[in-house]
């Protein structure tokens, strides 16, 4: 078991600068035909969406034996290492609580899986692991 919990923040890629450069076009485009309080609808929208997804993408290695992934406001997993099966590095461009495209896919329980993105993937896989010997990890062959 892990003595605390330890966090590793999402790491992040250009999917995430995408939604802040469309907002940015908007709202200049909004600002330039005259319309501010689209623009300031618009970007408060956004950004109170987008905003706490890229402030607030995490996975802690909580001390309990658990994994938990966090995303914004709209996604909070807890998964018991222990049903941890494999982890597979993807580039998969699925939906998922991550912010780049170097992502690991963790398979847990029978059929579940969830797609995330740590910062430190080595150090992450290497303390999962330690925790649940079992746990296959399958590289990206190129």
């Amino acid at each position: 078991m892990v003595a605390g919990d330890v966090i590793y923040p999402s790491k992040k890629g250009v999917v995430v600068y995408i939604p802040i450069v469309i907002l940015a076009a908007v709202v200049g485009v909004s600002i330039i035909m005259g319309d501010y309080w689209g623009s300031i609808f618009c970007a408060v929208l956004v950004l109170g969406i987008v905003g706490p997804m890229i402030l607030n993408t995490n996975y802690t290695i909580r001390g309990d034996g658990s994994l938990k992934v966090r995303c914004g406001f709209f996604v909070n997993i807890l998964i018991d290492i222990s049903s941890i099966r494999k982890i597979e590095a993807t580039t998969s461009v699925l939906s998922s609580p991550a912010l780049s495209l170097d992502r690991l896919e963790v398979f847990y329980n029978k059929f579940d899986s969830v797609i995330i993105s740590p910062q430190n993937k080595e150090e992450f896989i290497a303390q999962l692991q330690n925790i649940n010997p079992a746990i296959e990890y399958i590289k990206k062959t190129s």
